[in-house]
């Protein structure tokens, strides 16, 4: 194992597949687990944790052992350092917020755990909750809560079990912010599992898309979003990720121009200040290709690219291309009759149009 990864292996039979899965994970961040329902990714979770004895096994988590099946090594849950957070918040409902949270530090009372404890009241922005029940409280507050608890234990690592999934739109928006600040502020990490492809986009620093218990793909979630290896199990999500910061802001027009590593991209103006960093989001449907630049048309984002591969997509009238620009990848969705008539090959240099574009972070 390289130095600064876990390392998680398992083996372990489910109901209609073998889980059978061997990572390299960062040590930071967030690793998002994405795939379909029931494809093993609570149950990774569930043998990280311990709650689940998988065979020929392997945990470590920055250097410690956790199971070792050769070495005959197998932790029980309580002797992990781990925090885990389900998709219910799971509150004492005759506690308040500050019961709730001291709750978990009964058998850790120390004065670092003290501190844990504070630092993530002001990480999630709960402070102002503490006296409030949990039937005061949203989902979004739940949530953070629940988050807050987690990290009081101060954990070697924190499972998330997708935390956002019994939450509406308006509360997963809400949530959404404080989860980046723990990605971008803890030297922590996070194994997420969702099956929601705008939050892997929006959270994830790793990938790992996961079908009837084998790995799909694993990288970076640039590269893997940008693989055409993963049309198939991102269906209409399929897409790049690109990111960027905010260049310039057009006052009259309401827009916002994010320079990137391939060149730039004009979207609705959020109010960023200039120079933020920010992920775009730019799906294989919203791109088309053009073999020269056009300026009489009502798509505004243009951008030299070279052609770099060309697959089949899941209709066969349909093909998944994937482009250079500069250093940043996109992907396109055209009918093949389009490569065809504009006689599309690798190494080909032509033009994309991106006719939308999500500012997601």
């Amino acid at each position: 194992m390289s130095a600064g990864h876990n390392r998680i292996r398992l083996q372990l039979p489910l109901a209609d597949f073998l889980l059978d899965v061997d990572l390299s994970l960062p040590s930071h961040g967030i690793s998002a687990l994405f795939g379909d329902s029931g494809s093993g990714k609570t149950s990774i979770l569930r043998c990280v944790a311990g709650l689940e004895r998988a065979g020929n096994s392997l945990v470590r988590v920055n250097n410690d052992v956790w199971q070792d099946d050769q070495a005959k090594i197998f932790l029980p849950t309580w002797r992990r350092p781990l925090g885990y957070v389900f998709q219910e918040a799971s509150l004492f409902e005759h506690l308040d917020v500050h019961g709730n949270l001291h709750y978990g530090l009964r058998r850790k009372q120390t004065a670092t755990a003290s501190r844990a404890l504070s630092d993530a009241i002001e990480l999630l922005g709960i402070g102002g909750l503490l006296k409030r029940r949990p039937e005061q409280l949203s989902g979004g507050e739940r949530q953070r809560v629940a988050i807050a608890r987690a990290l009081a234990t101060e954990p070697r690592l924190l499972l998330l079990d997708e935390p956002l999934a019994a939450l509406d739109h308006s509360r997963r928006q809400e949530i959404l912010p404080w989860l980046e600040r723990m990605r971008d502020e803890l030297s922590l990490p996070m194994l997420y599992v969702t099956h929601s492809a705008d939050e892997v986009a929006r959270l994830a620093n790793h990938l790992v898309l996961l079908e009837r218990g084998q790995v799909k793909a694993s990288g970076p979630v640039a590269e893997v979003l940008s693989a055409l290896d993963s049309r198939f199990m991102l269906g209409d999500d399929a897409g790049a990720l690109l990111e960027g910061n905010i260049a310039e802001r057009d006052q009259q027009w309401h827009l916002a121009r994010v320079a990137f590593a391939g060149g730039s991209l004009w979207l609705r103006d959020a109010g960023m200040p200039l120079g933020k960093p920010v992920r775009l989001r730019v799906l294989a449907r919203d791109v088309s290709i053009a073999s020269a630049e056009h300026s009489q048309t009502s798509i505004q984002n243009h951008l030299p690219c070279v052609i770099q591969s060309i697959a089949e997509d899941q209709h066969p009238s349909q093909a998944l291309l994937r482009v250079a620009c500069g250093d940043a990848i996109l992907l396109a969705r055209v009918t093949r009759r389009s490569v065809d008539a504009l006689g599309l090959h690798p190494g080909k240099a032509a033009w994309v149009q991106v006719k939308s574009v999500a500012l997601i972070e």
